[in-house]
């Protein structure tokens, strides 16, 4: 939430600063530079809740024990690719030792590219944190969509 607030006033200020005739330099840079933060963040809070695109119903239609295995599979393999971006985003930050961004010569590029792994191993932790709820539901071939558009509809009958 503060780092869109920040954008928000980072791209405001620089909109009116433009218009006065005197753009800034650094805005563009700092203003992607936040986006990407906003982007890794935001995408491992959608995994710690279970909000990316999935379709289950597909999952939920192969017979158990194999739907666990297939499910936990792809628990594997999602935390593996992960794992392997940790480790290159790591890497890229030993390659840019010593460089600063361009517009602003006292900003590392290393405090910029450090969501790389340090997103990669949110996106590790909040995936494990979330996996066994989900593995329960899998078990007992229950739909996080289906569950979501209950909960909803049961509180919009209490509202009512």
């Amino acid at each position: 939430m503060l780092l869109m607030v920040a954008l928000t006033a980072i791209v405001v200020i620089a909109v009116v600063y433009r218009k006065l005739d005197a753009s800034l330099s650094w805005y563009d840079e700092v203003a992607s530079v936040t986006l990407a933060w906003i982007t890794y963040y935001g995408g491992a809070l959608a995994v710690l809740k279970r909000k990316h695109i999935g379709f289950d119903s597909v999952l939920l239609s192969i017979p158990m024990p194999v739907r666990l295995y297939t499910a936990l599979f792809a628990e594997i393999v999602f935390i593996g690719f992960f794992i392997l971006l940790a480790w290159a985003g790591w890497q890229v930050l030993l390659v840019l030792e010593g460089d600063t961004l361009v517009s602003l010569r006292w900003v590392p590029v290393q405090l910029t590219q450090s969501v790389i792994p340090i997103g990669a191993v949110l996106f590790i932790i909040c995936e494990l944190l979330a996996a066994p709820d989900y593995l329960k539901m899998v078990i007992a071939g229950q739909s996080i969509e289906h569950a979501e558009i209950e909960a909803e509809i049961e509180a919009e009958m209490k509202r009512l």
